[in-house]
């Protein structure tokens, strides 16, 4: 038995409705460990805010965040995976219905960037992107919506033979003009290397890694080390209140390029959301853990 389009639709439908309602579990244990070291009053209470309305919000099936962004998936064939389906249409098709049957409904927020009219369609909308998985059984499907706080200060930078110092310099560049518009304390993704477009994709999906989990490179983790202290040494504190938790966590990818170095900076907010199942031919949806 193959993987048909039902399979996709039903699956990336359920995904999108979990991120709105839930805050993965790695982020609430980095929320509850950012208020046992916040030294800010504030910033410990703005916390506290954060975690009450995220039990809230699960206890009664509601959103955390009235911004639901837009629909972003991220899907990742196994080259054993045996599937017969339009997987991009029936992602759209799955995110039709939702709209359709949600309960609390969701805003119009796709936008048309040359008529700035808004709705529930667009061209290209759901962004869907793809990526393969060796010798795998399943395909697995990510939903991370994607909203304004989160989205407007990603940035993206070309340099030429740059130092590791004026990278980090850079993403903190990054990070002061975000200031906390983003919703901190936030998931900070930064990608290097490779051509404009990787170092971008590689930023998005760094924020999809587990909350604090380092880079297996010890460089790399120590990039992500410096960053995360100096990020949180802004001040800028849980929703810009002040305090020491402005980020809950650097995660830095990285890919060889040419002489030409593109850095680019993604960023979830506190809400962190993201929501993974895997399917196999044949097989119940393995729901992973947020």
């Amino acid at each position: 038995m193959s993987l048909g389009e039902e399979d996709i639709r039903e699956v990336s439908k359920a995904l999108y409705s979990r991120c709105l309602r839930a805050v993965p579990e790695d982020t609430r244990a980095a929320l509850r460990h950012a208020m046992e070291t916040e030294s800010s009053e504030t910033g410990r209470k703005t916390l506290d805010l954060m975690l009450r309305s995220a039990e809230l919000a699960a206890r009664k099936d509601r959103f955390v965040c009235s911004d639901a962004g837009v629909p972003v998936y991220f899907v990742r064939i196994g080259t054993r995976c045996d599937w017969r389906a339009n997987i991009k249409s029936a992602i759209r098709q799955g995110f039709d219905e939702l709209v359709r049957e949600i309960d609390p409904p969701i805003l119009q927020h796709v936008t048309n960037p040359l008529t700035l009219e808004r709705g529930y369609h667009g061209k290209d909308m759901p962004i869907v992107t793809f990526d393969l998985i060796e010798d795998a059984d399943y395909i697995e499907i990510t939903c991370s919506p994607k909203a304004l706080g989160s989205g407007r200060w990603a940035a993206l930078e070309l340099f030429t033979f740059p130092t590791l110092e004026t990278i980090e310099t850079w993403v903190l560049d990054v990070a002061i003009k975000a200031g906390a518009q983003h919703c901190p304390p936030v998931i900070m993704g930064v990608g290097i290397g490779g051509t404009f477009d990787y170092a971008a994709k590689m930023a998005k999906e760094a924020t999809l890694r587990p909350v604090g989990q380092p880079h297996p490179e010890p460089m790399v983790a120590g990039i992500e080390e410096r960053l995360f202290r100096a990020v949180n040494g802004l001040g800028y504190g849980p929703m810009g209140t002040g305090g020491d938790s402005t980020v809950l966590g650097v995660h830095v990818n990285y890919a060889a390029g040419h002489g030409f170095t593109p850095v680019a900076v993604a960023f979830n907010c506190w809400i962190n959301r993201r929501a993974t199942a895997r399917l196999r031919a044949g097989q119940p949806v393995e729901w992973l853990p947020i």
